[in-house]
Parts: structure tokens; C-alpha cells; sequence
């Protein structure tokens, strides 16, 4: 089965908002917190007890992913953690999982790590430990 993301008018429709069920309405259903750039959701009518949407735009817009990856875990930390992987038309791991541990080279050029995680804490509304706070 092809991705919706591999038809380019679609997904620029889901993109754009245009087609979006959550940018159409402004926001996602069943908020139960917002924050700069995320919605937490918890629909009473969820599968299991406890089910959260975590619905955050900030990711993308700063790599230009044309969508995300997610791995959660805890099996080597007991600690519930989740691990966010930018896909890009054209990646290594295009049409298969990413396989972290088969990348041998640098993903980022010189310099490009720290405008990248510059870029991400300013979306998010937070600051990095040698950031400092805005004037």
C-alpha cells in the first residue's frame, strides 16, 4: 500500500491545511491542555483508559519533514519515552522503518545541529541550556 505522503497533491492538501480536519476546524477535538505549539487531547471515547494525543506542528515546520516517524519505548529506561524521526521524500529509510543504528556518516553539515536545535526551542516556546532567555 503507497503513503499518502508519496501523492504529492493529497498530501500538500493535508500540509497546507486545506484538507486537514484539524487546521479546517482550527484546532483538534477534545483539548485538554494547550501550549505554544501543541494540543494535548483525550477523547472520552478512546480505546483504553488513560489515552492522550499529544498534536504538535513545531517538528515539522522546523526541519520541513514532510511528515514524522515515532518510536516509543521502555524497555532499556523504565521511563515512557518517545523518539521522533523527520521523514523526507527521498531519505535512506523511504518506504521502510529507520533503522538508527545502520547510519554510519554525520546527518547534519557543519554547524546545521546547533541552528536546528535553536530553531526547535524557539518553536517550542523554551530555551536551551546556552540559550539564555529573550529580552
Amino acid at each position: 500500500m503507497m503513503s499518502r505522503w508519496r501523492e504529492p497533491a493529497a498530501w500538500a492538501e493535508l500540509v497546507d491545511g486545506s484538507a486537514c480536519p484539524i487546521c479546517l476546524r482550527g484546532h483538534p477535538s477534545d483539548i485538554i491542555a494547550t501550549m505554544k505549539s501543541s494540543w494535548l487531547t483525550m477523547p472520552e471515547d478512546a480505546a483504553m483508559p488513560g489515552y492522550v494525543c499529544l498534536v504538535s506542528q513545531a517538528l515539522c515546520g522546523v526541519t520541513g519533514a514532510v511528515k514524522l516517524n515515532y518510536d516509543i519505548h521502555g524497555n532499556t529506561l523504565p521511563h515512557l519515552h518517545l523518539h521522533f524521526f523527520p521523514r523526507y521524500v527521498g531519505d535512506p529509510f523511504e518506504g521502510r522503518a529507520i533503522e538508527p543504528r545502520s547510519v554510519t556518516q554525520p546527518v547534519y553539515a557543519a554547524g546545521q545541529f546547533a541552528v536546528v536545535r535553536d530553531r526547535l526551542l524557539h518553536a517550542l516556546g523554551t530555551f536551551g541550556p546556552d540559550m539564555g532567555e529573550d529580552t
